[in-house]
């Protein structure tokens, strides 16, 4: 089958190849990949962070078709379409046992621990597949871009009548994380310039130098109660300029830096908390199938699975409005 593969980090060094076709063990599932989102984790792998095997296929975001199964496999059939939960878990640990597979003890991310999915097929355990009953580019962003957002607002309780802001809400999870949080019964204040977003469900849509002010205006003063901070350093003054009282500030990205200084005194005098979040549980998965069926996805460029180098650098682009897809 075809397939991208390294064996040395860099863009440059990603090519298309020929590999051997998987072949399932007892709960094993064979998908012929359909579709895949690009997301930060996949540009991570190539340039630079420990993965393995080597050579090495990444691929963070899968879709597919179930294409064989294994003696022992009763959850799916071939023709099933279905999606990749892309944690790698034992289901053993303390974390596994209480339903947090993606902290795994013992554990990590498929396309980093194992072999990914931008080839034309993949080999997974039965327990990693959900099926799915989606268009294509929805279903092939549920695993990564919604479920991670799905999770950090889960994790900070929000509910009706909750005040959300969300950084970065037109990128790959922030699309994500303004339609779940509206559904969830919040008022939504979306900080992009980025006028669409009112059609995902943005109340507000507010510019990074006014986002205090638009935050104060629609709140009445209050103030928001939960923050989504997927950016990092670049967004960590105003995230907590928007903070209210008792609020919560979820972080679950740093493309734009790690490393930031706090002022103690202004967190622990507002009861904040600040919390870190980290991919999503499986049984969030299965819930976003129906929870975000009718979500939204703003695609920007679409790119056949031989041209991945360029789909990674578009990631990255200053033009880009939207997701970036690989056709497989």
């Amino acid at each position: 089958m075809k397939a991208i593969l390294f064996e040395k980090s860099g863009l440059e060094n990603l090519k298309v190849g020929e590999v051997k076709d998987p072949e399932p063990g007892s709960h094993d599932v064979v998908i012929r990949v359909m579709e895949s989102g690009v997301n930060p984790i996949d540009y991570f792998v190539v340039v630079g962070i420990p993965v393995r095997p080597m050579p090495h296929i990444p691929g963070a975001e899968i879709y597919g078709e179930v294409e064989r199964v294994g003696d022992h496999v009763k959850s799916v059939k071939p023709g099933d379409r279905v999606v990749v939960y892309n944690r790698v878990f034992d289901g053993n640990c303390d974390m596994c046992l209480h339903g947090n597979e993606m902290l795994c003890r013992n554990g990590g991310i498929m396309s980093v621990v194992t072999q990914g999915g931008w080839a034309e097929k993949m080999l997974v355990p039965e327990k990693n597949v959900v099926k799915v009953g989606l268009n294509s580019s929805l279903a092939a962003s549920l695993p990564v871009a919604a479920l991670t957002p799905y999770h950090a607002l889960m994790e900070a309780g929000v509910g009706v009548g909750k005040v959300v802001v969300v950084f970065g809400a037109s990128g790959n999870t922030g699309m994500f994380a303004v339609q779940l949080a509206k559904k969830m019964g919040a008022k939504v204040v979306a900080v992009s310039r980025k006028s669409w977003l009112k059609d995902f469900g943005a109340d507000e849509i507010a510019d990074y130098s006014n986002v205090r002010g638009v935050v104060e205006r629609a709140t009445k003063g209050r103030m928001a109660d939960v923050v989504i901070n997927s950016l990092g350093a670049s967004a960590w003054d105003s995230s907590i300029s928007v903070l209210g009282a008792k609020g919560k500030l979820v972080l679950f990205g740093t493309l734009t830096g790690a490393e930031v200084k706090v002022n103690l005194s202004g967190i622990y005098s507002a009861h904040a908390e600040i919390m870190g979040t980290t991919g999503g549980t499986r049984a969030e998965l299965h819930e976003l199938v129906e929870l975000c069926s009718d979500c939204k996805v703003k695609v920007y460029r679409e790119y056949p699975l031989e041209e991945a180098a360029e789909a990674l650098r578009a990631l990255n682009s200053e033009g880009r409005d939207g997701r970036i897809m690989l056709k497989i």
